[in-house]
C-alpha cells in the first residue's frame, strides 16, 4: 500500500500526527493507527482520555522540578528520604535512570537541559538560579552532579561547581563507569548505581 495515498482523509490526518512523534515513521504510524482501528471504541476513548489529562493536569515539583502530580513531587515529599544531599541531573527520563538504580536515596534538582550554546541553550535557560537558591538556604550537605559525561555535560558541571563551591556543600560527580560520551539514560542500571554509589569529589581541571 503506498502511504502516501489514503482513501480516508481521517485516516490519513490520524497518520500525519502519530508521525510527528520522535522516531515512529509514516510506516510505523500507519501500523498504530490501523491498530487502534481495529481496537473497541472504549479502549480508544481511554487512550485519548489519558493524553488529554496528562498533557492538561501534568505539573512539575516547585522544589525538584521533576515531572508530578501535584506542587510537590512524592519524593520531594518523601520523609524516609535524604533530604541533606540533591542529585542534579539534565531531564526527568535522567530521575527515572537513577531511580531504577534502587541505590539513591536523597532528592533531586532537575535542570531541564544542559549548557549548550549549539543549541542555542545558555544558563538563563536553566534552572541554575533555583538550584543555588536552595544551597544558599542551608541544609545540603552534598550535590551530586549527574550529567552525561559529554562536553556539554562537563561544562555544566564546570558552571555549577563555580556557582556552588562557595558554600559548604561538598560536591560530588558520578564515578567514570559511565562511558565518556554516554548520556546518562542510556547507561545500564547496574554501571549507573555503582557510578553513584562510588561517586567522587568535583575536581576543577586546571
Amino acid at each position: 500500500m503506498n502511504i502516501n495515498s489514503f482513501s480516508s482523509k481521517l485516516l490519513e490526518n490520524a497518520v500525519n500526527e502519530f508521525a510527528k512523534l520522535p522516531g515512529i515513521g509514516r510506516k510505523t504510524s500507519l501500523r498504530l493507527v490501523l491498530h487502534l482501528l481495529r481496537k473497541d471504541f472504549t479502549e480508544v476513548e481511554q487512550l485519548s482520555d489519558a493524553m488529554l489529562r496528562l498533557r492538561r493536569e501534568i505539573c512539575y515539583c516547585k522544589i525538584c522540578h521533576n515531572i508530578s502530580d501535584s506542587e510537590i513531587c512524592e519524593i520531594c515529599s518523601n520523609p524516609l528520604r535524604d533530604h541533606t544531599t540533591v542529585c542534579v541531573v539534565e531531564s526527568v527520563k535522567d530521575v527515572m535512570s537513577v531511580e531504577n538504580t534502587m541505590q539513591y536515596k536523597g532528592l533531586y534538582h532537575v535542570l531541564g537541559g544542559i549548557i549548550s550554546p549549539i543549541d542555542g541553550i545558555g544558563p538563563d535557560d536553566l534552572t541554575f538560579d533555583a538550584l543555588e537558591k536552595k544551597v544558599s538556604e542551608g541544609g545540603i550537605n552534598e550535590i551530586i552532579l549527574a550529567l552525561s559525561t559529554t562536553m556539554e555535560g562537563d561544562t555544566t558541571n564546570f558552571y555549577i561547581y563555580r556557582r556552588l563551591n562557595k558554600y559548604p556543600v561538598k560536591i560530588t560527580t558520578l564515578a567514570r563507569g559511565v562511558s565518556v560520551g554516554d548520556e546518562l539514560e542510556y547507561a545500564d542500571q547496574i554501571t549507573l548505581g555503582r557510578s553513584l554509589i562510588n561517586r567522587q569529589l568535583f575536581v576543577m581541571e586546571s
